[in-house]
């Protein structure tokens, strides 16, 4: 991954988030703070303005440095789980990752995240669309289909019951709203597959 795709992929995420942050911020108010798409922008728009550092530094040292970043800027749960994503996706991955490698950091990473959140696939978190994109990264599925997969998990989220978060303190009546983490976790799937291109 040269210099300039890391920069492009930051700029488009951080675009992202900023174009979905109403949205991420009205999933959060029915369910949780209302906060996750005000601190989403916020540290992702943190990463953009350091765009250029990040992306002269080799690929694992700039997720490392970007999870660092988000861990300051996002607050409130979100920070630490999506800078603890990025860290410990920084520490596993290679600089010049195969699919291979970068499906077993992913995994690693993911594992990082339950560890931290104290949480597992099916209690209402971006869990719930973490693994089954890294289940699709492992059967060899294309960027476009782990973007519609994210999307269809994130969806999934709906019915759930929230087991994790603020969202728990609802019980019941936490059914029937998609949780703001997986629409946000989906959200950068979506966009890193349409920035990279259909070329892993």
């Amino acid at each position: 991954m040269t210099a300039l795709d890391l920069s492009r992929l930051i700029t488009a995420v951080a675009d992202t988030i900023a174009a979905h942050a109403e949205e991420l911020t009205a999933l959060d108010q029915a369910i949780g703070d209302g906060d996750h798409g005000l601190n989403m922008k916020r540290g992702f728009e943190a990463v953009r303005a350091e765009a250029e550092a990040f992306s002269a530094k080799p690929l694992p040292d700039a997720l490392k440095a970007i999870g660092t970043k988000l861990v300051m800027t996002v607050g409130g749960a979100s920070g630490p789980l999506f800078g603890t994503l990025f860290l410990a996706l920084g520490k596993e991955i290679s600089a010049d990752p195969d699919r291979a490698n970068l499906t077993s950091a992913f995994g690693k990473a993911i594992e990082a995240v339950a560890a931290r959140g104290k949480s597992h696939v099916g209690q209402k978190t971006m869990l719930d669309v973490l693994q089954p994109v890294h289940d699709a990264l492992a059967k060899g599925s294309s960027l476009a289909e782990m973007a519609d997969i994210a999307d269809a998990a994130a969806e999934a989220t709906a019915p759930m019951k929230a087991l994790r978060g603020r969202a728990s303190f609802l019980g019941d009546r936490s059914i029937g709203h998609m949780d703001a983490g997986a629409r946000s976790t989906a959200l950068l799937v979506r966009t890193l597959a349409q920035t990279i291109g259909d070329k892993a």
